[in-house]
């Protein structure tokens, strides 16, 4: 008898994964397909690191790397923490793991128990309500639309606040909204998170170098709250090195050991030689990042300026990662004559089979009123797919 377990059952697909997997398949058919769906940078990973990976590969590299990471790795990352967000943090309190997601998988399997809850401002990325029902917590979902950047205030936190809440998770930069927290904001949060003190909060700041309004600001840098944040982070965005696979947590150092004793039980640790060019990533030459963050925030300013040129389509132009996030709610019930756009995940299908390109609709993020589009591409991929965008838009009456 085919009978998946009950928490397998309770997990939805990931739509990023399943939009970029059906493009896939029409792109394999012959179609001229644009994938905006893609939450990668298009970048090659920088010279440099792929050099350490085959320096790391000749000295034989080739064993079981230790559960929490390789020691130059994690003093690499201590040494990034402290001389580019001013945070100390001693090698004990970081963990490597196969990712950043694996490490907010982590991180909530190792502070969660069944019932607590969890805090999850939405729009979200789209794997996170999915990592609490994995370790049996409640959601609570606080909406934040586009009228309010897709930020939360300090009043919604407050009263989503319960004796139940155990964790509040934070994305700034933002994944799907491009949003970023401002120190003042993040700062209002503060002063209700102190007045809690049993809640953990997670602060996912892989997106921290694809910043476009100064420099990136993370709520550990709050000292009174310093001891109860889990810092995400990794090398595949802003190191354009998503398939090396390679994420860290910086955390109070009871949350470190419980971490690295969920790893070893069930992954060990990570890559040997991927750890090795990690540590040049973070120790190296940092004018790549640089130089592709530059690279976004121009592609950024012209596809909101194309955005902008498509009726009824509401835009918060985002402030970093690669991503914009419309409101495209003004074409629900237009029809074409043929089919008809319920929501957005039918116009999510309906850009993909008639303009052919890719995007994400909002739903999974808890943002039914959205799509969420990727810039993370050339120029010239970004001026067809929204000429082709605004096209079929166009035919929708």
């Amino acid at each position: 008898m085919e009978q998946v377990s009950a928490r397998l059952a309770s997990l939805s697909t990931s739509a990023t994964l399943a939009m970029s997997q059906k493009s896939g398949e029409l792109k394999a058919q012959g179609v001229d397909i644009i994938n905006l769906s893609v939450g990668e940078p298009d970048f090659f990973t920088p010279d440099h690191i792929k050099a350490a990976a085959k320096k790391a590969i000749d000295e034989n590299f080739s064993f079981y790397s230790p559960v929490p990471g390789y020691m130059d790795l994690r003093k690499a990352i201590v040494d990034k923490l402290k001389n580019e967000n001013g945070l100390d943090y001693t090698v004990d309190q970081i963990i490597v793991s196969n990712g950043a997601k694996q490490s907010v998988c982590n991180t909530l399997l190792s502070i969660i128990n069944p019932g607590d809850e969890v805090i999850v401002p939405a729009p979200y990325w789209v794997s996170y309500v999915e990592m609490v029902k994995l370790a049996e917590g409640t959601n609570v979902i606080i909406p934040a639309g586009i009228d309010q950047d897709f930020k939360i205030t300090p009043a919604q936190l407050e009263a989503a606040i319960t004796p139940r809440t155990r964790a509040l998770m934070l994305c700034s930069p933002s994944n799907p909204t491009g949003s970023v927290y401002s120190r003042e904001e993040f700062e209002a949060l503060v002063e209700v998170l102190v007045k809690h003190p049993n809640i953990i909060v997670l602060s996912d700041e892989i997106y921290e170098h694809i910043n476009y309004v100064g420099k990136h600001v993370s709520i550990a840098q709050f000292p009174e709250l310093k001891e109860r944040v889990v810092i995400i982070n990794g090398v595949s965005k802003a190191y354009a090195m998503t398939g090396w696979r390679i994420g860290f947590i910086a955390a109070p150092l009871w949350i470190a050991k419980a971490t690295n004793k969920l790893q070893g039980q069930y992954t060990s640790g990570a890559s040997s030689i991927a750890q090795k060019a990690a540590k040049e990533a973070f120790a190296g030459d940092q004018r790549c990042v640089e130089e592709m963050r530059q690279a976004f925030m121009r592609r950024r300013d012209l596809i909101c300026r194309l955005c902008r040129e498509i009726p009824g389509v509401q835009l918060s132009v985002p402030e970093g990662a690669f991503y914009i996030f419309p409101d495209v709610s003004s074409y629900f019930g237009k029809s074409t004559g043929e089919r008809t756009v319920k929501n957005a995940a039918d116009l999510a299908m309906y850009l993909l089979e008639v303009a052919h390109v890719a995007t994400v609709d909002g739903d999974s993020f808890g943002a039914p009123e959205c799509i969420r589009l990727s810039y993370a591409t050339s120029d010239e991929n970004l001026t067809e797919a929204m000429r082709r965008i605004t096209e079929a838009l166009a035919q929708l009456k």
